[in-house]
């Protein structure tokens, strides 16, 4: 595994995460969150967690890398078709799988699920475009 490769994923995904987060959720898509039922924090109490949620979200990188870097062999393509075709994975299985019936067992707009899962789509093949461009074991691409 090349460590640095890692590391420097790792940091840009982290950052591309949260500035994509801030400029979807926080401004342009967040009438979403004003449909009812409300159920979600004020900002006030919400900024009184920054600290938790960047290391959360730096942690939550680092592992999207770690993965990717142990299944890199077995990813078809290269370069960022690579990247894109973990993040596709990485959608299915997590995003998809995890948000798509929380309508039925929770009280939450079927808008902010509609939401979610194309944003988590759209973020998660970025995430994976960004990895594949800068990871690279030696002997592959």
């Amino acid at each position: 595994m090349n460590i640095w490769r890692i590391v420097i994923a790792s940091i840009v995904v982290w950052i591309v995460s949260a500035v994509f987060g801030w400029l979807t959720c926080g401004w342009l898509f967040n009438w979403v969150y004003t449909s009812p039922p409300n159920i979600w924090r004020t900002p006030q109490e919400m900024s009184t967690n920054l600290v938790w949620v960047n290391l959360l979200g730096l942690l939550v990188a680092v592992i999207f890398v770690l993965v990717f870097a142990w299944l890199y062999r077995g990813l078809p393509g290269t370069g960022v078709r690579k990247g894109l075709a973990y993040g596709f994975i990485v959608w299915l299985v997590g995003a998809l799988c995890g948000i798509i019936t929380m309508p039925f067992y929770m009280t939450i707009a079927t808008t902010v699920v509609i939401y979610w899962i194309i944003q988590a789509l759209v973020l998660d093949l970025i995430k994976g475009a960004i990895a594949g461009a800068i990871y690279r074991q030696k002997g592959g691409s």
